[in-house]
């Protein structure tokens, strides 16, 4: 029999693709009454990689990553996903979604997104949200798989969350150092 082991915490990520007549600010602000502070952020950058939101959310868009100075446990992320559906709401313009935020996860090994949406690399982690692993860690760097996003495999989000992940485990070293 497997023997089960404590549950580690991991560093909560965002992403948001947000129409430019949104102010970025507006949403750091939102995020942040949810997530907590906001410890990173990548460049912004443009959302070109695919048109999928184009009909509802316009044109131009704009791409950002953020991580929180909190930690969260892997079983909190069907509830923050529930939560930036929230905030996305809050950004509704006649109707049609401005803003959307997909909440995850970095640990040592990987990144999980969440998800509304089911598909077959997706498992269901209660609520009617899906965790989607975007990236492997392996070979001294983050790896995408043939499901990942396109966005997720460029270099500014790939050199993003290798910086996250670099602090969270010096972090976390430190911190378990330091409970000794």
């Amino acid at each position: 029999m497997a023997e089960i082991r404590k549950v580690e915490p991991v560093k909560l990520i965002c992403a948001v693709c947000f129409s430019p007549e949104i102010k970025l600010r507006d949403i750091e602000q939102n995020l942040e009454k949810i997530f907590g502070k906001i410890e990173n952020r990548s460049e912004v950058f443009d959302f070109s990689f695919t048109d999928y939101y184009a009909e509802e959310m316009g044109k131009n868009l704009k791409k950002v990553f953020f991580s929180f100075t909190n930690t969260i446990m892997p079983g909190e992320l069907a509830n923050l996903k529930i939560k930036s559906n929230e905030i996305e709401k809050e950004f509704l313009i006649e109707g049609k979604r401005k803003v959307n935020i997909d909440p995850g996860y970095l640990s040592g090994s990987k990144l999980v997104v969440a998800s509304a949406k089911n598909f077959a690399h997706r498992i269901y982690i209660g609520k009617g949200i899906y965790g989607d692993l975007q990236l492997q860690y392996r070979h001294e760097r983050f790896w995408p798989h043939e499901w990942t996003f396109p966005d997720y495999k460029s270099e500014i989000v790939i050199s993003f969350l290798e910086k996250v992940r670099k602090d969270y485990l010096l972090k976390d070293r430190y911190d378990k150092k330091n409970k000794l």
